[in-house]
């Protein structure tokens, strides 16, 4: 909830979805012979350009040259962001890897930036996370790679080449405190009286991908359309005039503390505050069924990456059924989730925990998302400033 990954400046691109300084390092080395250190691959392949396990010699080859180069860099992966916390402890316990995560609260935008800056250096990413407007303006620096499950990510959620591949997605929610407002069955009850002082949006929606979204979903929720988030502006209008919403950037310590009793944020991450809170708030969230607007974040490895085994490997554990799992366990909704389904290999208990999305879900397209930002730069702040 304390991260704001802003996209393209931004916003995210909803799919069918500054500079940072680190100590300075000496690059890493990059072998060609077969079986040699982290670049051993077959037939003089480099792990560094392999596009599947079966190119990096095998899985058991590839496992041995990520032990070997010791350390994977991930950056902008917050803890309590669709359960990455416990999704890193398991990679380290599985393959005895140190993660060094850092900028946990980072943007999309401030990865690409941090691996420009440190390109070269052992500090460098070596994968990424970001939005899709991010990916498609960057994916001259992924590598191409193909992960074992490749085939049941279903083909709008990736890139044929394997440049890169959504890993994890949701819907906009409403988060509550059922103690201190009714539960609202649509985006117009946050209107009601019942709400004065009490609607936070999770960010600047100019600057952020989740507020961004929120007011997508509000404006579908008022009569609008992907085409035209208009009135979605015009509810956070209203939504100041009737004096219902709260200038407050929502993190955890705000809601636990009874500040921010109503959040408009991905569902992942009001389910997460409110699995956190049991037992001392009654956090319920809920997907409007008049405004279901859904979204995917991207997974890509950075063509530089210091450590290329490791990223690789890193790719096959969240495209895993265990990987995949651990993030749905956090609330998100996992890329693989149709073919675990039907392979009955998905967590039936997180499973049937996700909020209900009745609705049919919406994905702006990047034309749209475009438009929508334009809009939203041009008149935000005159709505609620």
């Amino acid at each position: 909830m304390n991260r704001v990954r802003p996209h393209t400046g931004a916003t995210i691109v909803l799919l069918a979805v500054t500079a940072v300084t680190l100590a300075s390092c000496s690059p890493p080395a990059k072998t060609t012979d077969a079986g040699a250190g982290s670049g051993g691959g077959t037939s003089g392949t480099s792990i560094a350009t392999a596009t599947s396990a079966q190119e990096a010699g095998g899985m058991d080859a590839l496992v041995a040259a990520a032990k070997k180069e010791g350390t994977l860099n991930v950056i902008a992966l917050p803890p309590d962001w669709a359960n990455y916390g416990e999704i890193i402890k398991g990679f380290e316990a599985k393959y005895g890897l140190k993660v060094d995560s850092a900028q946990p609260d980072a943007s999309s935008a401030e990865e690409i930036t941090a691996a420009k800056n440190l390109k070269g250096q052992s500090k460098a990413p070596d994968v990424f996370d970001v939005g899709q407007a991010v990916a498609a303006a960057n994916t001259a620096m992924f590598a191409k790679y193909k992960v074992s499950t490749f085939a049941d990510v279903p083909a709008r959620l990736k890139d044929a080449n394997g440049t890169w591949v959504n890993d994890y997605g949701g819907y906009m929610s409403i988060g509550y405190d059922a103690s201190k407002v009714p539960a609202p069955t649509s985006v117009a009850d946050l209107l009601k009286p019942e709400y004065q002082g009490k609607v936070a949006l999770n960010g600047d929606p100019t600057k952020a991908g989740a507020a961004f979204s929120g007011v997508v979903m509000a404006a579908l929720g008022s009569g609008g359309s992907a085409d035209d988030i208009s009135k979605g502006v015009t509810f956070f209008t209203q939504l100041k005039a009737a004096g219902n919403f709260l200038p407050v950037d929502p993190t955890p310590a705000t809601i636990e503390a009874g500040q921010t009793p109503v959040v408009l944020d991905w569902d992942y991450l009001n389910v997460a505050q409110g699995t956190k809170l049991k037992g001392k708030l009654d956090w319920k969230t809920v997907v409007p069924k008049d405004a279901v607007v859904g979204g995917y974040y991207v997974q890509a490895i950075n063509v530089d990456a210091p450590h290329p085994a490791a990223a690789r490997l890193w790719q096959e554990y969240l495209y895993s059924d265990e990987g995949q799992n651990l993030w749905l366990k956090g609330g998100a909704r996992p890329a693989r989730e149709e073919a675990m389904v039907k392979s009955s290999t998905i967590d039936a208990t997180a499973y049937a925990a996700l909020p209900k999305a009745d609705g049919t879900p919406v994905f702006l397209t990047s034309a749209q998302s475009e438009t929508a930002k334009t809009y939203l730069g041009e008149n935000w702040a005159k709505a609620v400033g």
